[in-house]
């Protein structure tokens, strides 16, 4: 199948639309067979960081692109109508480049920025699987013989096969929850592409160990201190993943609709792209696309606006923060729902040959309805039902693990 690469991503600017068209092309045309071959993009995403794409959201003055979070938004929208594996395995990096980009000026920011521009990515590795409690972490950084030392498993470790550094949440002695960044190439670290999911198989999204990594200290930041809006941004990429998802399905059930020379006797057109039913479920597709896209963009907008209100202090972050939440999460309701609904509709204008493993069509759905199960759309439902009712204001945090027992 052909990848049209479509500049009609409303909100993005047109340099960088242009700046990374080609690099989404060539990542589209081997898009299919790395499904159906479970092959990891390594190649793919190294033709990113060769593009510039680690520092989209790093100012110009410093070497990068100087976007928005809603030019980044647009661009992964436009990387997941070509892969919806790679925005999902750049999101560790996404959000903690984000981080460094909103931090204070300093030296230390400045070496990070610098390695952005350089094409340097990092990974994510919070999550920890098994008897865990919630708001918990069995990871642990600790002083042995006068060296920070890194050690855990984690598991969802998306996109630190791909990394050159590893983003991971530990416990300090202290009982402080601190990120502490490690070169994925450092000794006593093992990542490994386990990820047995039936869909986004090839986002690297396994498990990692670590076994006395050794830390610089520099590289151990507070958790308290992040970014405030990490978690709506983490969800951010998520929507526009599948936002992706929607426009592959109407180019890809489009050029099927396109192309068909036979015909069922039940039809209503002479030939399937004359058909006025089959017309009329290719609408509706694009409907939902353009739906869930107007919304992934909506809420990147309130995102940014958090981001622009640093300058105006701390309880206007605060403020823009808890809109943006409420922007990510009723933006997650939309783009979730109509994302599978398309994924399972685009057959209905098609015939028994679409369901064709050549074909891959399936993916559509499986790799929405897998990157639907993070961060439970039942709960983001309550969450805003609650917002709206009484006025209750979402979380900015959330954790998974196993409930602790009521005192007695």
């Amino acid at each position: 199948m052909t990848f049209v690469y479509r500049e009609n991503v409303q909100g993005a600017r047109p340099d960088l639309l242009q700046k990374y068209a080609p690099v989404f092309r060539r990542i589209a045309e081997g898009a299919l067979e790395r499904e159906r071959q479970r092959v990891l993009p390594h190649e793919e995403i190294k033709w990113l960081k060769e593009a510039g794409f680690a520092a989209v959201r790093v100012p110009r003055e410093q070497g990068g692109d100087g976007g928005s979070l809603v030019d980044l938004t647009a661009l992964l929208i436009a990387l997941g109508e070509a892969d919806s594996n790679i925005p999902q395995a750049l999101r560790g990096h996404i959000v903690f480049s984000e981080d460094r980009i909103f931090a204070d000026p300093s030296p230390e920011r400045d070496v990070w920025l610098r390695r952005f521009v350089a094409g340097e990515i990092a990974g994510n590795a919070w999550t920890e699987i098994g008897n865990v409690g919630l708001w918990q972490t069995a990871t642990s950084v600790k002083i042995v013989d006068g060296i920070f030392r890194l050690d855990g498993r984690k598991f969802y470790t998306t996109g630190s096969i791909f990394a050159d550094w590893i983003d991971v949440l530990a416990r300090r002695e202290d009982g402080v929850d601190v990120l502490a960044l490690v070169r994925a190439s450092s000794e006593g670290i093992t990542v490994s592409d386990d990820w047995d999911g039936f869909g986004q198989k090839t986002t690297g999204s396994g498990e990692a160990v670590f076994r006395s990594v050794a830390v610089d200290p520099d590289n151990i930041l507070p958790f308290e201190a992040r970014v405030p809006y990490q978690h709506a941004l983490y969800q951010l990429v998520l929507l526009a993943a599948l936002a992706g998802i929607g426009r592959a399905i109407v180019r890809d059930t489009a050029e099927q609709v396109r192309n068909r020379t036979r015909v069922y006797s039940t039809g209503t057109g002479p030939t399937d792209r004359q058909d006025p039913q089959i017309q009329q479920v290719v609408g509706q597709l694009a409907g939902f696309s353009y739906a869930t896209e107007a919304a992934t963009l909506r809420a990147a907008a309130a995102i940014q606006r958090a981001f622009e209100a640093k300058t105006a202090g701390p309880d206007a972050v605060k403020a823009a923060t808890e809109a943006a939440h409420v922007e990510v999460y009723s933006a997650q309701i939309v783009v979730t729902e109509l994302t599978q609904r398309a994924g399972s509709l685009l057959f209905n204008a098609l015939s028994a040959s679409a369901a064709r493993d050549s074909h891959a069509l399936d993916r559509h759905w499986r790799n929405a309805r897998t990157i639907s199960s993070h961060n439970p759309v039942i709960n983001k439902e309550r969450v805003i039902g609650d917002w709206h009712v009484n006025g209750v204001v979402p979380p900015i945090n959330w954790s998974i693990g196993v409930p602790t027992p009521p005192a007695a």
